[in-house]
């Protein structure tokens, strides 16, 4: 991507400098924007310096921040505000007993940025890599409404029930990509291997072979021979693939073909809108407008095509539809989904309707993350099955041809 610099004023209205590797000027403009700062002036920069390399490449290879970690924070952060402990010294505490390093130089400049006279919320934008949008938004909300406290605990909740799905998630895909990935070292050592002692061993009989035989032989010898063109064309489909996603367009085609996935596809759907629920609920909860909430949320589903619905949902709100109706259009719920949102919509509970609809997806998530290794099984028992079929016909026939014909002459 190319470097811009940049020429802007902060909060306190200081001229500041830089330069930020983007796709364009206006992502640049936005991502200034996102951290407090009002551009000037961006343009086109050359590579940087070796002193901006090394800085960028020890930004790079950082320690990641892990969702335990906010989340730890979140509900530490609110341990401490109940308390009535400041947030200065919160921060600096906290600071001092994060163990990721990462995390603990973020909240350093956080601190250090409230020092300066600048809210919380203007100092987590800095950090975007860390603190979500949504994650932003809501703890503006709790400083205007003057629940800081409150708002952190929700988050804590909120970011508790994404690090269970994660987990639970993982968990129930860890056994197929075992058996995926043993299926395909297997699969690499019998043709580099086996399938060429048997060709040799066939070949110095001078017999014809099977067809199943031949098609395993030359499968193998062109594997053997052509490996380095079948890595670069796996490499170049690779990235190809990255580049495609990495457009606006391509991240929303390919979101929108995760979710009609045979058996992954719908537990996705049904995680993403019970985030999107949660969400919904938490902020509009707090006090947000339902067009900012649903603006807010649209930024956190982790989904393009689910987010492009919700924006759909925010224009018709904005054009004075009601929120069923909306929904109704966007043709993600079902009618279940649709029938609690009118109750909540009509009885002045749409936070506490959409919470319903959070556990109720939740609960189905979970049943069906319970039951996905019980799903996949059978399709990897049959694929395994069809490998063997095939491994068997075409290195045991030729044996048996062999066997015949010299039972025969005997």
């Amino acid at each position: 991507m190319p470097f811009f610099a940049y020429k802007g004023r902060n909060a306190r209205r200081q001229l500041v400098r830089g330069r930020q590797e983007n796709t364009s000027a206006a992502a640049v403009a936005d991502q200034l924007y996102n951290t407090g700062i009002t551009p000037i002036d961006i343009f086109p920069a050359g590579e940087p310096t070796l002193q901006e390399l090394g800085k960028w490449m020890s930004t790079a290879f950082a320690e990641k921040v892990k969702l335990v970690d906010l989340m730890l924070f979140s509900r530490q952060m609110y341990t401490l505000l109940k308390a009535g402990v400041p947030i200065l010294r919160s921060l600096t505490g906290l600071q001092e007993s994060v163990e990721n390093r990462t995390f603990a130089k973020a909240l350093d400049e956080i601190r250090k940025s409230l020092d300066s006279g600048r809210e919380l919320s203007v100092s987590l934008r800095a950090h975007p890599k860390i603190f979500s949008q949504f994650y932003i938004s809501m703890v503006r909300v709790g400083e205007v409404t003057g629940t800081l406290e409150e708002v952190f605990l929700r988050l804590f909740s909120h970011l508790e029930f994404e690090n269970e799905m994660q987990g639970r998630i993982k968990a129930a895909l860890r056994y197929p990509t075992f058996v995926i990935i043993v299926m395909a070292l297997a699969m690499v050592v019998i043709n580099i291997f086996v399938i060429p002692a048997f060709g040799g061993i066939y070949k110095s009989f001078k017999a014809e072979l099977p067809l199943m035989t031949r098609i395993l032989i030359g499968f193998s010898n062109f594997t053997v021979h052509y490996w380095p063109v079948m890595l670069a064309i796996v490499l170049l489909m690779v990235f190809a693939f990255r580049s495609f996603v990495a457009t606006t367009r391509g991240r929303y085609e390919w979101d929108r073909f995760k979710l009609r996935l045979p058996i992954a596809g719908p537990i996705m759907l049904k995680a993403t809108l019970a985030r999107f629920a949660r969400s919904f609920s938490l902020a509009f909860k707090s006090g947000v407008p339902v067009v900012e909430a649903l603006s807010v949320v649209a930024e956190v589903v982790e989904n393009d095509y689910i987010a492009y619905r919700i924006g759909q949902m925010r224009d018709g709100v904005e054009r004075g539809e009601s929120v069923i109706r909306t929904a109704v259009s966007s043709g993600v719920f079902t009618p279940v989904v649709h029938q609690m949102i009118a109750v909540g919509e009509e009885t002045g509970e749409l936070d506490g309707m959409m919470e319903e609809v959070a556990h109720l997806y939740e609960r189905e998530v979970e049943y069906d993350v319970k039951n996905l290794s019980a799903q996949i099984e059978p399709i990897l028992i049959i694929g395994l099955g069809v490998l063997v079929l095939i491994l068997a016909l075409g290195v045991f026939l030729p044996v048996w041809d062999l066997a015949k014909v010299a039972l025969h002459n005997a």
